[in-house]
């Protein structure tokens, strides 16, 4: 094949090295430029992973990186006076121009032609080529010239950073956090030579600018960063290799994320590559991780399927579906972490701890998860947790809370879910084995599912009620076996359906009308939950002012049932959440309009039944931090929200999201609600409830360390395990959670089971490796 790579990167650089290699028929260019030693930036990080993936594929050019390369394992922060150090998390650092021209050395053994200063604007001016890479970065020619074909979703980040050096040796990957009277900067700090130091320095916009660096040039914010961390710096100065560039070399990021990586422009099939096709901010330093394995994947797609032209089709579609999906993976964890670095002064800064804020800086890009840490550096999170827990060492999940006067043995909450089992409202005997089971499984609070204070208030006709004395003397039933049988404490959920109400069970068709025997539906406006369901009825005064007085009535009965804790139900589409959302709040009086006057009524119904609710008692609202619609609340609405319920009395946010419209298209993955709690918690200062695919101890711990949430509620895994806290406390080896003394042996039983399964992993892995071991150092 003849193949082009433009653009001398390491993407560029690397593919047509390990294409020459894999056969040295194919005739290979790169086209750069620039001029051979002439680089922006100073030194470039990636992870171990990425070496070993090197040495397989290219070891003369692993073996060069390596002696040129400094390697590190800790992470320390400077932050409020204090240093916190972490280790075993594994680096590579090298200087941008030495792996350059180490690939440029590597590519000419090769036979690879390079040309310098030559600058690309057209694929069309390569005609001869089979094969085009287009791994011109960032602001890629080709890219821009077929957009139509390639759909590059560019997204403009609002912090600002400038990448300087210094001479300053460091021997961890170094984290200084600076507070000026206009804000914070961070820098972000390694070593990649023996002699220099990357120094990037990153501030939000409004700080930027309020300091005066919008009309700063090069000299003049070099100066500014070095009086800013002038006590780690010690008399060192920064430098710049930006000088090419105009006015103040301080950058927005940008985001790239292609829909399509490659295309045959008539003569040649181009594809995308590195920074071309998708960035990962420098927060996770995977840009050139990105760029390596692009190149390293697309080599083994011709290894593995053909290495001529008639095979490029099936290798570049291969390709992409491949390696789009670990990219993504990838992205999605930088966004994450570049996210965390854009809200840190805001959210994290003045109100964490140092060694909270170091938790929270580890796990920012959620890859890194609880569990991972204690394999990374067990001594420092043992320390953690005992900061943590004001003590003993406990895991983060199973800490005490106390709200108001209530105080929860742990952090784990039964989620509150519709089990369609009530007969006219009233709880059966299945409420009190459902509930009563998982009231002895572990969990510190169990919530009843969304109960309603008038009959036309229920989703369904199974669903539970509480507008009677039937109703009130079940639940105390329950209420009274909980309290007799633990630590566990019991809340109860109200709300009404609203437009989603009069619908079928759930194992029959979710949110689908009722074949027959529907009643009339209420809502802040006559817009129904969807085309096949009722047009409710828009409230009058007279409608809002008898359903306050209901809700408070079902309030005063919870009470008398000796419930722990209240929740009201403003999320999902239902009554309240009818209001709260634009989408379905069409109100032209004071009940509708902006987020603070559609947020009115459920704010006066939260008020009134806090009012007759004890005191010494939590309350806490549920609401959709997010309609997934367009035109709907967003997560900027959210923290609106949540303000308005704390100034109200309100003890926590539940935050949940969605379900207000059958056009919500919601992002999903693990702890995917998790960021909404973050936000409201740390910008608004109350506590909150994280929901939504949370599914193992380690996930809880991390929300709860990282002081993302107060409290996790687990739904469907309370359904298919009672005793799902005991179990995942099981997995861990602890015994901070009470067991019922009824269920003693059998937990014995398990702790005996799980520490069989970890000492014969361990001895497993333990065989694995010296064989592993033995084979490397067995002579040829």
């Amino acid at each position: 094949m003849n193949i082009l790579c433009i653009g001398g990167g390491p993407a560029g650089l690397y593919f047509a090295l390990l294409m020459k290699q894999l056969n040295p028929r194919h005739r290979v260019t790169v086209v750069e430029r620039n001029k051979p030693y002439d680089t922006f930036g100073w030194g470039v990080v990636f992870s171990d992973a990425t070496m070993d993936n090197m040495r397989e594929w290219d070891p003369v050019t692993a073996a060069e990186i390596e002696k040129a390369f400094n390697h590190w394992d800790d992470i320390e922060l400077h932050f409020k006076g204090e240093v916190i150090r972490s280790g075993g998390h594994g680096f590579v650092g090298i200087g941008r121009k030495k792996l350059l021209n180490i690939l440029q050395a590597r590519c000419e053994q090769l036979g690879v032609d390079l040309v310098f200063e030559t600058d690309v604007v057209s694929d069309a001016d390569f005609p001869e080529a089979d094969l085009i890479i287009a791994s011109d970065g960032i602001n890629s020619n080709i890219r821009t010239r077929h957009q139509d074909v390639f759909k590059p979703d560019i997204v403009v980040r609002p912090n600002r950073y400038i990448w300087l050096g210094t001479h300053k040796q460091y021997d961890a990957f170094t984290f200084l956090f600076e507070k000026t009277e206009h804000g914070w900067f961070q820098a972000h700090i390694y070593k990649f030579d023996e002699n220099t130091t990357t120094f990037i320095v990153e501030c939000p916009e409004h700080v930027w600018q309020a300091h005066g660096l919008d009309r700063a040039d090069q000299a003049e914010s070099i100066a500014f960063c070095e009086k800013l961390f002038a006590g780690n710096l010690q008399g060192e100065k920064l430098m710049t290799n930006a000088r090419h560039l105009r006015g103040s070399a301080w950058l927005n990021f940008q985001r790239v994320k292609c829909e399509q990586w490659a295309h045959f422009n008539g003569r040649s099939h181009v594809v995308l590559m590195g920074d071309a096709v998708h960035t990962a901010h420098f927060a996770i330093g995977s840009g050139t991780k990105l760029a390596i394995e692009d190149a390293i994947e697309l080599t083994r797609q011709f290894r593995d399927l053909g290495d001529t032209p008639a095979h490029i089709p099936e290798v570049l579609a291969r390709y992409q579906a491949l390696r789009s999906v670990e990219a993504l993976k990838l992205q999605n964890a930088a966004w994450n972490a570049m996210a965390w670095f854009e809200v840190c002064g805001l959210r994290y800064c003045d109100r964490m701890a140092p060694p909270q804020f170091m938790y929270s800086m580890l796990t920012r890009s959620q890859r890194i998860s609880h569990e991972n840490l204690r394999l990374r550096d067990r001594q420092w999170l043992e320390d953690y947790e005992a900061w943590f827990s004001g003590g003993p060492v406990i895991l983060p999940m199973l800490t005490p809370l106390k709200v108001r006067d209530l105080t929860l043995h742990n952090r784990i909450v039964v989620s509150p879910m519709a089990t369609y089992s009530a007969v006219e409202g009233t709880p059966q005997d299945f409420h009190l084995v459902h509930l009563g089971a998982r009231a002895l499984g572990g969990a510190a609070l169990v919530m009843v599912e969304m109960t309603s204070p008038t009959p036309e208030g229920r989703i369904t006709p199974r669903c539970t009620g509480l507008w009677n004395d039937e109703q009130t003397a079940a639940f105390k039933r329950i209420c009274r076996f909980v309290h007799g049988q633990g630590t566990a404490k019991i809340g109860l959920q109200l709300g009404h359906s609203g437009p989603k109400g009069s619908t079928q069970v759930g194992w029959e068709q979710t949110d689908e009308p009722l074949k027959d025997g529907n009643w009339p539906l209420l809502a802040a406006s006559a817009v129904p939950y969807g085309t096949q369901n009722q047009v409710p009825h828009a409230m009058t005064r007279v409608d809002m002012d008898l359903l306050t007085q209901q809700f408070v009535a079902a309030t005063q009965r919870a009470v008398a049932a000796g419930f722990d804790w209240l929740e009201l139900h403003c999320a999902h589409g239902y009554l309240l959440s009818s209001f709260i959302t634009p989408l379905t709040n069409l109100r032209t009086d004071e009940y509708g309009g902006d987020i603070t006057r559609r947020c009115r009524y459920p704010l006066e119904v939260f008020r009134a039944m806090r009012a007759v609710w004890p005191t010494h008692l939590p309350m806490s609202v549920r609401i959709s931090a997010h309609d997934w619609a367009p035109g709907g609340n967003t997560d900027d609405d959210a923290v609106v929200i949540a303000k308005l319920f704390k100034d109200a009395g309100c003890d926590l946010i539940d935050v949940s999201s969605g379900q207000t419209t059958r056009d919500a298209r919601p992002v999903y993955g693990r702890m995917y609600q998790t960021p909404f709690a973050d936000r409201i918690r740390n910008e608004v200062g109350i506590q909150t409830i994280a929901v939504g695919a949370i599914s193992e101890a380690d996930h809880a711990n991390s929300i709860i360390a990282a002081g993302r949430a107060d409290l996790c509620a687990i739904a469907r895994p309370h359904l298919a395990d009672p005793a799902w806290t005991l179990h995942e406390a099981a997995k861990l080896q602890t015994q901070a959670v009470a067991w019922p003394r009824q269920y003693l042996s059998g937990r014995d039983q398990l702790d005996r089971e799980v520490l069989r399964q970890k000492q014969a992993l361990a001895l497993a892995n333990s065989s694995q490796s010296a064989t592993i071991s033995e084979a490397n150092n067995r002579p040829d």
